[in-house]
């Protein structure tokens, strides 16, 4: 089926055939899509709520301070900046600047997106900042001091590449990258680790680590440090994406920790080592959460003990550490939850935190030098809420900064239902009907989903979805199908490779039981997603086209039968199969979106997009699935942006547009002309 493909040259990232291809193309989409009276309100109201000044600024707590990543209208790329934790809680913060991303791409004439910073335990002074150009997923990193609140002179400073980097001490780095001929995996990931030191040349760095070319995600080390001064480093062997080998790290070498593949080391409390894992480890159930003391992690010597195991319907979202406690935020039926755990002298104690029904909890920031929490609190149709939480004591959490409502949900409904899919499995989904909202199958719907690698989707808030469609009379559904981590890692394990269909059909079965309940119809319903979700949009397409009048497909992954060949996926074969496994082989063939294109066939006309800096899934699936659809002589529009990476968030101009975009095609199939659906 790849025989005689006649766009493999759209494959070539950034040859100047196929960027003169995208030009035309995008100057064939976007009049259609500017020009509608309502592109400029869409653009407005996203990038207002984007850039607006009453945002919450989430908190990082580092060196007793509180560190915050901003953008606004002035500052679209970004600002590093830090306060008192007391000026914090105030309403309005007096903030330092640490780092103007603005400034420092315009002084160097690059566009910077900051992608993080890893600080030195525990004075938290000397970081390693990681900046992208134009938002691809290869780094540079740059030592930057935050109490100076400059980049160090002569300071660690680690050339353009996929990497990562873990302090060792003052002067010593574990650092994992592209360090010539031979040291990255197929799919473009480091997995030789070397040991960098202040002041020498990268090139005198000393190697302490290989993995394999054929390892899916390359080779990485991590260093871990609880209050009472315990520490310790590992190096991951990532094999398959899921998972590996686990090393500890010591300059006398390396020693091979007997633990599953699946089992991921989460942090360090009070010379305990916590552990979550997706597969069953003795007796310890995958899905739970484990630990260890570290002596026996050190000597290799693993008897995990039970810390917190789920119920069916339960899955774990974030293991936090503080001071000397643990904290697990959970779903319990893709609701928000979270246990607080205290170590005892026989194991630990157990206490549910108080929380607001029906909504998403996150752990925002925690710290080692305390047990002050932040948790972020929101729904569908609720604001975020920012609140601190004692964990030594976990009364309810204290609000502290709430988000201002960003659209009027005045006689909205959020319900949660479910769909029975082919092989009658239950699968929850989630409704959000605007005000007046008739049962009658008339309301334009929007409908998403992700459906892969373990990722669940949660009751977030609408925030621009809820201004844009939302108060315009549309409804939003958000599908919790398989492939996904709403009931842990069963339910991601249910969609893997071969077994991939169940998840093509959960989203199909929401979409009838929609139509069964009459929340909208066919030729009302329009869905999206992005990555993985971006190739689901492709296989509904393709196989369901009479269920869907709008499909937007973003940043997707749609030949698949090429896509270990391009960019980063030959590390996804863990959850895709791969084309020299003939049983995995002949599935793709049967289910890829690009292979299964078919002339005269009465497809729904798709929005496709992408970036041209994505070097993650990569801009060459959707160009040749618009490519395909053109020589078929199908509807399609197709729009690729030069900058922004796999995420699309160069800027938040960017974000904003690449919303309003979406949003017109949308209004312009499922509201009919502006006219009409004006608000």
């Amino acid at each position: 089926m790849t025989d005689n493909d006649p766009y493999i040259w759209l494959e070539d990232k950034d040859g100047a055939k196929a960027l003169a291809w995208v030009e035309a193309e995008n100057a064939r989409t976007l009049p259609r899509l500017e020009s509608d009276p309502r592109y400029a309100a869409f653009y407005a109201e996203a990038l207002a709520i984007a850039s607006a000044t009453d945002r919450i600024p989430m908190p990082s707590q580092e060196a007793g301070r509180i560190v915050n990543f901003w953008r606004d209208k002035e500052h679209p790329q970004g600002l590093l900046r830090w306060t008192t934790e007391a000026d914090y809680l105030t309403a309005t913060p007096q903030w330092k600047t640490l780092i103007d991303v603005d400034a420092l791409s315009r002084a160097e004439g690059k566009k910077w997106v900051f992608k993080g910073a890893q600080c030195l335990q525990p004075e938290e002074r000397l970081c390693l900042v990681a900046l992208s150009e134009g938002g691809e997923d290869a780094i540079s990193y740059r030592e930057f001091d935050m109490v100076a609140g400059q980049f160090v002179a002569g300071g660690f400073a680690l050339p353009k590449s996929k990497q990562g980097a873990a302090w060792v001490d003052k002067d010593t780095l574990l650092v994992s990258r592209d360090w010539g001929d031979g040291t990255l995996t197929a799919s473009s990931y480091p997995f030789v680790v070397k040991l960098v030191k202040r002041g020498q040349p990268i090139e005198a760095a000393t190697e302490v680590f290989r993995g394999q070319p054929g390892d899916q995600l390359g080779t990485y080390a991590s260093s871990l440090r609880d209050a009472k001064g315990n520490r310790l480093v590992t190096v991951e062997r990532r094999t398959t994406f899921f998972g590996g080998e686990k090393f500890v790290w010591t300059p006398a070498g390396t020693r091979k920790l007997d633990m599953p593949a699946r089992a991921f080391i989460d942090g360090l409390v009070d010379g305990r080592v916590i552990v979550s894992t997706s597969d069953d480890w003795g007796a310890i159930k995958a899905g739970s959460v484990a630990w260890l003391p570290l002596a026996e992690v050190e000597r290799g010597e693993l008897n995990p003990r039970l810390l917190w195991a789920p119920t069916p319907r339960q899955s774990v979202q974030q293991v936090a550490t503080t001071r000397d406690r643990v904290i697990v935020a959970y779903i319990d039926n893709v609701r928000g939850r979270a246990d607080v755990l205290a170590p005892t002298a026989t194991g630990w104690s157990r206490q549910a935190v108080p929380l607001p029904e029906n909504m998403s909890v996150g752990v925002a920031s925690t710290t080692d030098r305390s047990n002050l929490a932040f948790l972020s609190v929101n729904g569908f149709a609720t604001p975020t809420t920012l609140a601190t939480l004692d964990v030594a004591s976990p009364a309810a959490p204290k609000v502290v900064k709430t988000l201002p409502a960003r659209f009027d949900a005045a006689g909205m409904r959020v319900e949660q239902f479910e769909a029975t899919s082919s092989d009658g499995t239950k699968v929850p989904y989630f409704v959000v009907l605007p005000k007046g909202a008739k049962l009658d199958g008339t309301t334009p719907t929007l409908m998403t989903a992700y459906g892969g690698f373990q990722l669940a989707r949660l009751p977030t808030y609408l925030g621009s979805t809820g201004k844009v469609w939302l108060e315009r009379g549309g409804a939003f559904v958000l599908a919790n199908i398989r492939g996904g981590g709403e009931f842990g890692p069963a339910w991601h394990d249910a969609g893997r490779k071969t077994k991939r269909q169940v998840i093509f059909d959960d989203f199909a079965s929401v979409a009838r039981d929609l139509f069964t309940r009459r929340v909208t119809s066919a030729q009302k319903l329009g869905i999206y997603g992005g990555s993985n979700g971006g190739l689901l949009m492709g296989v509904q397409m393709t196989q369901q086209p009479q269920l869907w009048r709008a499909v937007a497909i973003q940043v997707p992954l749609l030949d698949m039968i090429r896509y270990e060949q391009i960019a980063a996926g030959a590390s996804w074969v863990d959850e895709y199969g791969s084309v020299s496994v003939p049983e995995e082989r002949a599935f793709l063939e049967k289910t890829s979106p690009y292979q299964n294109l078919k002339r005269g066939a009465a497809y729904p006309e798709p929005y496709i997009w992408t970036t041209t800096k994505d070097d993650r899934v990569g801009p060459q699936h959707a160009r040749k699935f618009a490519a395909r659809m053109k020589e078929y002589g199908l509807p399609y529009l197709f729009y690729e942006d030069t900058a922004g990476g796999h995420s699309g968030d160069a800027d938040i101009a960017q974000g904003a547009r690449l919303q309003a975009l979406q949003m017109v095609y949308f209004a312009q199939k499922l509201m009919g002309p502006a006219a009409v659906a004006s608000k």
